[in-house]
């Protein structure tokens, strides 16, 4: 199904560069990957067991040559609430049928439908899931005894605000070490990543300047096994699936989203072009392989996407190495990590957070003041106080409806008359006036799609301007360039009402209309003979199915064919012969 194109033109000397660039991520990985499975409510070591297995499929399998993939910070509120409810086990099956939903989305090519999300919804929910995270890390940062983590926000911040006398200095001066060091870092050697050097010096001073006076990585889940877990395949039963497949869903999509916005930023950085359909594909399979090693799901990350190929990586296999080094980590220096304090992955996860929300792009759509202020407001607000899931839900809901309203809103259904004072002698919606319009042919300019958010309104106008019931009725349809079949409908409707004591015609019909037309028969009821390329062939026609005798004294004047027809120009022809015929005789006598 489908072809890579991955490793085009690839050689021997590109593997030092997919070498040193995998080395650098997968350093950079295996501090995120334990906090982000920390702040899903898991052990450190599933995080670490993500990264590996997923990281290593994400790259062979997908669909970009450059994305890193594994657990992310847009997962951890939606993982987090999903143990809660359902617990460990049904996770990591849920994390299954994702990947088995992310499969079928590949092979149903459905990876380009993603792009259609409109950047409020996507800016809206990924800022409230960043403010989620950030104040999630905060107990963790001043060392809180006693809180208990609810799915809710609202009672986080109050187990937060009510534990604050529990306040460790020893926590908060471990965390604020780690947090300049991830600061100061990028500034001195940004080459070297910051999360990493900010663990391993916040770790050593809380270790040599105040032992034991910290919660740690091993005090609060054991120390960490330096081996892959054994193959382990959940016992999943239809009643499990039915119970699961919503959460299953919100992770398929979510992870889809991520990944795809991840593969076109590495697109935009590169110059190259990934197979939306294959990532989708690649994703699936990943996430339905990682949970049988105890994994979480996992998605293309931007932020080591980006940290790859700013080091140079040249292909997938890069993506592959670094999931190499974090299992030879893993098997190495796992003994190790049991003395890392929470307080140190507190400030990882905060600049995570801090460099998802996308603070600019918000602040920028926030001073819009516009339709889409509203759908980022709304979708942010319920990320926070309900959940991601009716948040998008509502966004996108919202974002429909106010595009239909949009589109409403352009669509153009006026009157009108050819402007012979004009160059190319246009037909214009100005030109119609009291004094100025033609009683038996009534023009109309029809701009803008006619669909059923503006059909509706399309027919009312119709309907009401001409309640004479003018001879013919025509439409200019030049520029509408899609109708549907609510659209259609009410045009049948006008066409039937008219049809009775007069003739509708169309100039200008386009493509789609025309096929839409003529697969539901209208076309066949207006009649071939009635639909014109131009508006001046259908005038020419209309002048000719006219009653004359009513043109008879007509001074409207619409067309320059009305002073030859209302006969008041023969009139004033015979008034000037007869007084030059008196001039003459005055003149002989």
């Amino acid at each position: 199904m489908f072809t890579d194109q991955r490793f085009h033109r690839y050689s021997l000397s590109s593997v030092p560069k997919d070498l040193v660039s995998g080395l650098i991520v997968g350093v950079i990985a295996i501090p995120l990957g334990m906090a982000f499975a920390i702040a899903s409510g898991v052990k450190p070591e599933y995080g670490i067991y993500t990264t590996i297995v997923a990281g290593i499929l994400i790259s062979l399998l997908g669909g970009s040559k450059y994305q890193i993939g594994g657990p992310t910070g847009a997962f951890i509120p939606i993982l987090f609430g999903i143990v809660m409810t359902y617990g460990y086990e049904k996770l990591l099956i849920a994390g299954f049928m994702a990947g088995v939903i992310l499969v079928l989305m590949g092979f149903l090519k459905l990876g380009s439908l993603i792009k259609y999300i409109p950047r409020p919804v996507t800016i809206g929910f990924t800022a409230g899931i960043a403010l989620t995270i950030f104040a999630g890390q905060i107990a963790s940062f001043l060392g809180l005894e006693g809180i208990k983590r609810h799915e809710e926000f609202v009672k986080n911040i109050q187990e937060i605000i009510l534990h604050l006398n529990t306040t460790n200095i020893y926590s908060v001066l471990t965390a604020l070490i780690c947090l300049g060091t991830i600061l100061i870092t990028p500034k001195i050697t940004p080459k070297v990543p910051g999360p990493l050097i900010g663990l391993i010096v916040s770790s050593l001073a809380a270790t040599l300047l105040f032992p034991h006076q910290t919660a740690t990585i091993g005090t609060a889940y054991g120390e960490i096994p330096s081996t892959l877990p054994k193959l382990h395949i959940p016992d999943i039963s239809m009643g499990v699936i039915v119970e699961l497949i919503k959460p299953a869903f919100i992770i398929a999509m979510l992870g889809g989203i991520e990944s795809l916005l991840s593969a076109v930023v590495a697109d935009g950085m590169t110059n190259s072009r990934h197979n939306s359909n294959k990532e989708l594909f690649g994703q699936g399979i990943a996430n339905m392989v990682t949970p049988l090693f105890g994994g979480i799901p996992a998605t293309g990350a931007l932020a080591r996407t980006a940290t790859n190929i700013k080091n140079g990586a040249v292909s997938p296999l890069s993506g592959m190495i670094h999931g190499v080094v974090v299992l030879l980590v893993l098997v190495f220096f796992a003994q190790y990590a049991s003395y890392i304090p929470l307080a140190s992955m507190a400030p990882i996860l905060m600049v995570v957070a801090w460099n998802m929300s996308e603070q600019k792009v918000f602040t920028h759509i926030l001073k819009t003041k516009s339709t889409d202020t509203l759908v980022l407001v709304v979708t942010f607000l319920l990320t926070i106080f309900v959940n991601l899931t009716t948040a998008v839900e509502v966004g996108l809901v919202m974002s429909a409806v106010l595009f239909v309203k949009r589109m409403s809103d352009i669509m153009i259904t006026a009157k009108a008359l050819p402007n012979y004072n004009a160059k190319g002698k246009k037909v214009e919606t100005g030109m119609v006036s009291d004094t100025h319009d033609c009683p038996q042919i009534s023009i109309f300019n029809v701009e803008g799609p006619l669909f059923f958010g503006a059909a509706l309104t399309f027919e009312e106008t119709i309907m009401n301007t001409i309640h004479y019931k003018p001879k013919i009725l025509l439409l200019r349809m030049g520029r509408v360039p899609f109708i549907d079949t609510t659209g259609e409908a009410n045009l049948s409707r006008i066409v039937h009402h008219f049809s009775k004591n007069g003739i509708v015609i169309l100039s200008g019909l386009n493509p789609q209309p025309e096929t839409v037309l003529k697969k539901t028969g209208l076309y066949d009821v207006i009649g071939k003979e009635h639909i014109f390329g131009h508006t001046g062939e259908a005038i020419q026609f209309a002048l000719g199915e006219i009653n004359k005798n009513k043109c008879l004294g007509c001074k409207h004047f619409a067309f320059k064919e009305c002073h030859a027809l209302s006969g008041i120009e023969e009139e004033g022809s015979k008034k000037k012969h007869r007084a030059l015929v008196t001039d003459a005789k005055e003149l002989v006598h």
